[in-house]
């Protein structure tokens, strides 16, 4: 965060001096100016600073939870929590302004017209306070689904919440659940949008009605779904691959030892055989759940699926008709499998 926020962007308010670039447009956060109690308000307050330092026309625009068509960041969260049954409601949250898309690009062409204001900072917030809940609320009817219940989650439950995204970015992965915003959530995100409306004449919109201007599709219905699922998927498949390394040099090194013995291999390359395969089954695993090495995880895991089912049948081909099925079980495997690299990427 400081090297984007602050050291990287002030390089780039350097840049703009040199090369003649006179305006620069500067999204901040909400309520950066006014308190800072994480390192993403503090890095997003300092890159404020270093821009006003700058002999250049500079607006910078702090908007709220911004929502729109597009589902990423704040508006993929509200999707995601809509789909849940069940809402959990976290404790000690504050109240939000949501902010259309549309609006913020409205307000960027507004400033990039040569007469526009420069050296100006504005909140861009929506018309109304809410409720996270009830903004969760209003994309659950968006998605024209029963109002959910809601589950006030005890503290120590949202904390648990908040600490398994921080383990989740430790892996790689762009958690909207972390610590960081548990302390975001408790400050909230609401502003004074007067000035916005008066310099620039927006009149923004209600995420109500822009919600309803724009009725939810199949498609969004289906994000919503695989968002809220995809930390599971890849949680359980990855787990699952690490689970049966450990299975096979454990309790089941036995039952493995017997399948390759039945394939009339020798002992010593039996042994290897078991021990290759647990040791590649808790790689693949390791790299499903880190997200940097996901990709290759998951190619990895289409392809030893693949292997297992010819060495199988060759070897030991009675699994086919064995009653607990662990031959068919491998094709279900391999379609959650290809939803995993369906829904991997985040852009």
């Amino acid at each position: 965060m400081q090297g984007v926020h602050a050291v990287g962007s002030a390089a780039l308010y350097t840049a703009c001096e040199s090369a003649g670039v006179r305006r620069v447009i500067l999204f901040s956060a909400i309520g950066s100016n006014r308190d800072a109690p994480t390192a993403f308000s503090r890095t997003k307050r300092e890159g404020e600073a270093a821009l006003m330092a700058r002999d250049l026309d500079w607006v910078i625009l702090r908007p709220s939870v911004v929502v729109g068509r597009s589902a990423y960041g704040g508006s993929a969260l509200l999707r995601g929590l809509a789909s849940l049954p069940v809402l959990p409601v976290m404790p000690d949250t504050a109240a939000i302004q949501p902010v259309h898309l549309d609006d913020l690009v409205e307000t960027v062409l507004f400033f990039l017209q040569p007469e526009a204001p420069s050296r100006i900072a504005l909140d861009l917030a929506g018309p109304r306070q809410m409720a996270f809940s009830d903004a969760v609320a209003l994309f659950r009817h968006w998605l024209r689904w029963r109002p959910a219940y809601r589950l006030r989650l005890p503290a120590w439950a949202a904390s648990g919440a908040y600490r398994a995204g921080d383990v989740a970015q430790l892996l790689g992965w762009r958690a909207p659940v972390n610590s960081t915003a548990q302390v975001e959530m408790r400050r909230g995100a609401t502003g004074d949008a007067e000035p916005w409306r008066q310099v620039t004449g927006m009149r923004p919109r209600d995420l109500a009605a822009a919600l309803a201007s724009e009725p939810a599709s199949v498609q969004e219905r289906w994000f919503a779904r695989l968002y809220a699922l995809k930390p599971l998927i890849f949680g359980v498949f990855g787990l699952f691959w690490i689970g049966t390394g450990i299975i096979s040099l454990g309790p089941g090194w036995d039952i493995g030892m017997s399948y390759v013995r039945e394939g009339e291999l020798g002992e010593n390359f039996a042994s290897l055989t078991v021990i290759a395969g647990a040791l590649a089954d808790t790689v693949i695993g390791l790299a499903i759940l880190w997200r940097p090495a996901s990709r290759y995880g998951l190619w990895a895991a289409l392809i030893v699926s693949l292997i297992y089912v010819v060495i199988g049948t060759a070897m030991v081909p009675r699994l086919w008709a064995d009653p607990l099925g662990p031959m068919l079980k491998i094709w279900p495997v391999l379609m959650l499998n290809l939803v995993a690299m369906a829904i991997r990427e985040d852009r």
